[in-house]
């Protein structure tokens, strides 16, 4: 558990200098505004809903023994099930994964084609270490396109997962390993490949039309994310053990490598360095073989199983699994104190478990399924709520307002205005 204790003594100034001062001068609901955090965990290869649903009664749901679901019920009070939303500028496997956190449109809209956590970050996460932090899981193995990536920077703009717990490690902490003079000659090289990058392309901004002065742009606010990375401090936060080493890309080291990935998430939004992270549990159309649970086939293959076959059973078997992971990511932040509120983190974090696709089967963007746990009194919980063939897009204009973000449309305009109805 990482609690208050852990901050007392070395709370620096560059990380929770400024938080105290909001919370002393405005007291404790202006410090939660100020300090909400967001948290995306996703999973593949949308779901069977008949082995998904809870028992349903109006808003009142139940969990039913054997179901995907089942093992949410230790946290159900903290959940808000979401069905019933459809998205409407993406189908199939990769059109989902880049309208999930999207919602389509352009860099012309509102949000400019970012995704959700891109988005937020842009709003609150500027003076973080880290504007945002995307962990992978297994995300690598087929390389860097729409199929295996769930985060945009813009229309087109691909974020890259970090899906090595060490190297996240040392992005975190390797100021606090090792000879302190060696840390601060390397950061210095880091930065000075940096500078002479950044001096160049400003260089060439001045010579392009507006077209290759926007990629450029796109470019340098890159680079600015990597300069507070290697500029921060780990001041005032309890250093972990180093993860021991895993190849990222090893179907066996799947379970350790989220396992990690999860801790060094909660870690970073407890100790200030990010207030908007993901952890991308591999990719659609994903591979993977939940040999851990008993699975013989990977798990896009399980994903297209026939009712009453042992193979759907598998799908339902490894689906179950990533559930417990949720609950495991969850209690992390409920057993973790806010060190600004006192509060347990998950008080402070909206957190959101998102697919890219509804029935697997059919390969559709239909009936998508979500869960929302976290987030203390900003909406009501532990109740199903289902959006009526609703646009997504409604729900990613909920979240976006908890942030104080004034927006009514998310992506694509077309697709609707306003918070996800019932979502209150």
């Amino acid at each position: 558990m990482l609690n208050r204790r852990t901050f007392i003594g070395g709370v620096g100034a560059s990380l929770l200098a400024a938080p105290f001062v909001e919370f002393l001068l405005h007291g404790e609901a202006a410090a939660q505004q100020e300090n909400l955090r967001l948290l995306i965990f996703h999973s593949p290869n949308g779901t069977v809903h008949h082995r998904w649903r809870p028992q349903v009664d109006g808003e009142r749901f139940a969990m039913r023994p054997g179901t995907i679901t089942e093992p949410l019920a230790p946290i159900q009070d903290e959940l808000v099930i979401i069905d019933g939303l459809d998205f409407y500028t993406g189908n199939n496997h990769e059109g989902g994964a880049a309208a999930m956190l999207t919602n389509g449109g352009g860099e012309r809209t509102v949000t400019g084609g970012m995704s959700l956590d891109q988005f937020v970050a842009l709003h609150i996460g500027q003076e973080s270490r880290f504007s945002s932090l995307e962990l992978g899981v297994n995300t690598d193995v087929w390389g860097s396109s729409i199929q295996t990536r769930i985060s945009y920077r813009g229309a087109g703009q691909i974020v890259q997962p970090d899906s090595d717990p060490r190297h996240v490690f040392g992005r975190m902490f390797g100021e606090a390993m090792g000879d302190a003079d060696a840390a601060e000659k390397l950061r210095r090289r880091r930065q000075s490949v940096i500078d002479l990058n950044r001096g160049e392309i400003s260089d060439l901004h001045r010579r392009l039309g507006a077209d290759e002065r926007r990629k450029l742009d796109a470019h340098l606010g890159a680079l600015r994310h990597v300069e507070r990375g290697i500029a921060g401090s780990v001041e005032g936060c309890a250093v972990p053990p180093r993860p021991e080493h895993l190849n990222k890309n090893h179907n066996e080291n799947v379970p350790a490598i989220l396992e990690h990935q999860m801790n060094l998430a909660v870690l970073a939004l407890a100790c200030g360095m990010t207030r908007v992270a993901s952890v991308q549990f591999s990719h659609t159309v994903s591979p993977v073989v939940f040999s851990w649970v008993g699975n013989t086939e990977g798990h896009h293959a399980l994903s297209h199983a026939a009712d009453n076959t042992d193979l759907l059973q598998e799908f339902v078997d490894a689906e179950r699994w990533v559930a417990e992971q949720f609950v495991s990511l969850v209690r992390r932040l409920q057993n973790t104190i806010d060190p600004i509120t006192d509060a347990p983190l998950l008080d402070n974090t909206i957190v959101l478990w998102a697919k890219e696709m509804g029935d697997s089967r059919a390969h559709v963007c239909e009936a998508v399924p979500f869960v929302l746990a976290g987030g203390g009194n900003r909406w009501r919980k532990n109740r199903y709520l289902h959006g009526g063939g609703a646009s997504h897009a409604h729900l990613l204009v909920s979240i976006a307002q908890e942030f104080g973000i004034d927006i009514d449309t998310f992506g694509d305009p077309n697709t609707g205005t306003g918070r996800l109805t019932g979502l209150a």
